[in-house]
């Protein structure tokens, strides 16, 4: 289990027949789980300065491959006891989304990202969302995007200063509004229109 917040930077030293070495301050061991732009993977591999972790063709398949080289979001698994910030996240990645289109909005920078419409579901106002493993916070919901209001400081130290209109990003949507729509929407006989209005009078009820 993962927090959705970035720990460090680390630098791609190779990807070479599915085996993706980085260089990092942190030192995992070999059997780690850690989050490289929110995909959960193992360590399988450890030397003095660097460590291996391995992408299965189902991951490659899945990833933001195009973002895996020069730095990438690191977050190792969280620990018993530690202190919990972000959102419950699994590093387990649902879509790719795309950066539709970045605007400025005073000290801030809002990014819309659209997303397959089987997933826009889970996608909650004021709700979390992750994004290359960055947990975020949804402003808006629209017909086929979200936006999201993203800080300096988030951008400076992230790999959103280089995302462009048209770049892919590992998504994955909130654990909870999955699990929640899940279990109610059976109360309806269509089950595709349950919307979050109707959960609302469901979970009313008990």
């Amino acid at each position: 289990m993962f927090t959705g917040l970035i720990r460090e930077m680390a630098k791609v030293v190779s990807f070479k027949n599915n085996f993706l070495t980085l260089k990092a301050k942190y030192h995992p061991k070999i059997g780690d789980s850690i989050a490289i732009n929110g995909a959960c993977l193992t360590v399988v591999k450890v030397t003095s300065d660097t460590f291996t972790v391995e992408l299965s063709p189902e991951s490659q398949s899945i990833l933001a491959m195009e973002n895996y080289k020069d730095e990438v979001h690191m977050e190792p698994a969280m620990m018993m006891g530690d202190r919990f910030e972000g959102h419950i996240v699994q590093g387990h990645v649902d879509c790719l989304g795309i950066v539709k289109s970045i605007k400025q909005n005073g000290n801030s920078t809002d990014f819309f990202i659209s997303l397959p419409s089987e997933y826009l579901k889970y996608i909650i106002p004021k709700g979390s969302v992750t994004i290359d493993g960055v947990s975020l916070t949804v402003n808006e919901v629209l017909k086929d995007s979200f936006r999201l209001t993203i800080i300096p400081h988030t951008i400076e130290n992230t790999l959103f200063k280089r995302y462009k209109v048209g770049t892919k990003v590992n998504l994955e949507t909130d654990m909870f509004a999955r699990y929640i729509y899940n279990m109610f929407k059976g109360n309806k006989e269509k089950k595709d229109e349950l919307s979050w209005g109707d959960v609302d009078k469901i979970m009313a009820n008990y």
